[in-house]
């Protein structure tokens, strides 16, 4: 379902879309095994299109987490990897111009990493 995006790079925005209808359409279950099944991640990760790896493994890390489902060992060297800079939601972005203050950006991090940390 993912394949369009390998012939010629989309919009982030519209890659992250197409990877949560995916998984509406698809449900956990299935979501994990064609994800794991397809090797998007690593074909991802071999084209240099890490925003788009490091989202689709966050994801899959995530059901895991969400289905008690141990997590895929075969992408532990992708997940010591980390982008340069932060890609932050085009909401977020557009808020900030209008508000012409980065403190908007901010709190969606520590909120996230608020998050991440309950979570865990």
């Amino acid at each position: 379902m993912l394949a369009p995006c390998f012939e010629k790079r989309c919009d982030f925005e519209l890659f992250k879309s197409n990877v949560c209808h995916r998984l509406k359409n698809l449900g956990d279950r299935d979501f994990l095994i064609e994800t794991l099944k397809d090797d998007d991640i690593r074909k991802y990760f071999n084209m240099e299109w890490y925003p788009e790896c490091l989202y689709l493994l966050a994801m899959l890390d995530y059901i895991s987490a969400e289905n008690k489902v141990s997590l895929c060992t075969k992408y532990d060297d992708i997940r010591r990897c980390k982008l340069e800079e932060i890609i932050y939601p085009s909401s977020i972005l557009a808020l900030a111009s209008v508000l012409k203050s980065d403190d908007v950006k901010k709190r969606r991090v520590k909120k996230l990493f608020q998050n991440l940390c309950v979570s865990i």
